[in-house]
């Protein structure tokens, strides 16, 4: 069994009106993403919706002063993005929802001991954005002893230059497997 983790793929980084949105290059990736997802429920992998969650103003969170509020509790920024979003629906109970605080996905969550106890060696990473949450939710698995692939075709990032750098970073000085498609 592996496991599909989709992360921050929510209306405040994806959608036009967002509130710390990749915009455009994000959209594209929607169908990806919902098509990647769908695979991995129907073949029986874990998949993991690893989702950004934020109290309004925290002066207590190192990222406040960096971004304009993002992902809110409670808000509806924080609702997966489209098709995802039906997807994340359609396959209820399938799909682990999974809060997380910083930048990792494995930093302040359970994520690790999740994929320790069903035997999971093997993530692949998809969502946004590339050079940030992606990115050390990837360093972090690569740190702790697991497999990481990375969908090149299913993440984005505002940051076009950062977005290239991220991909390059993945495959020159982590060795990780940056795929166009399955």
């Amino acid at each position: 069994m592996n496991a599909l983790i989709v992360i921050d793929y929510t209306n405040d980084f994806v959608a036009a009106d967002g509130a710390l949105t990749c915009g455009e290059p994000a959209q594209r990736i929607e169908q990806r993403i919902a098509e990647l997802t769908e695979q991995f429920v129907r073949d029986g992998h874990y998949v993991v919706m690893a989702v950004d969650a934020h109290q309004k103003d925290d002066p207590y969170h190192p990222e406040t002063p960096l971004y304009p509020p993002h992902n809110i509790i409670g808000t509806e920024g924080r609702r997966l993005y489209g098709k995802v979003q039906d997807v994340y629906e359609r396959h209820a109970g399938l799909i682990t929802w999974m809060d997380k605080t910083r930048y990792s996905a494995f930093q302040g969550t359970d994520l690790a001991l999740q994929l320790h106890a069903r035997g999971i060696r093997e993530i692949h990473l998809t969502g946004v954005c590339t050079d940030i949450c992606v990115l050390h939710t990837a360093i972090d698995g690569f740190y702790r002893g697991f497999t990481v692939v990375i969908h090149a075709d299913a993440v984005a990032s505002f940051n076009p230059a950062g977005h290239e750098w991220a991909l390059n970073h993945f495959k020159n000085q982590l060795g990780l497997q940056v795929l166009a498609d399955l």
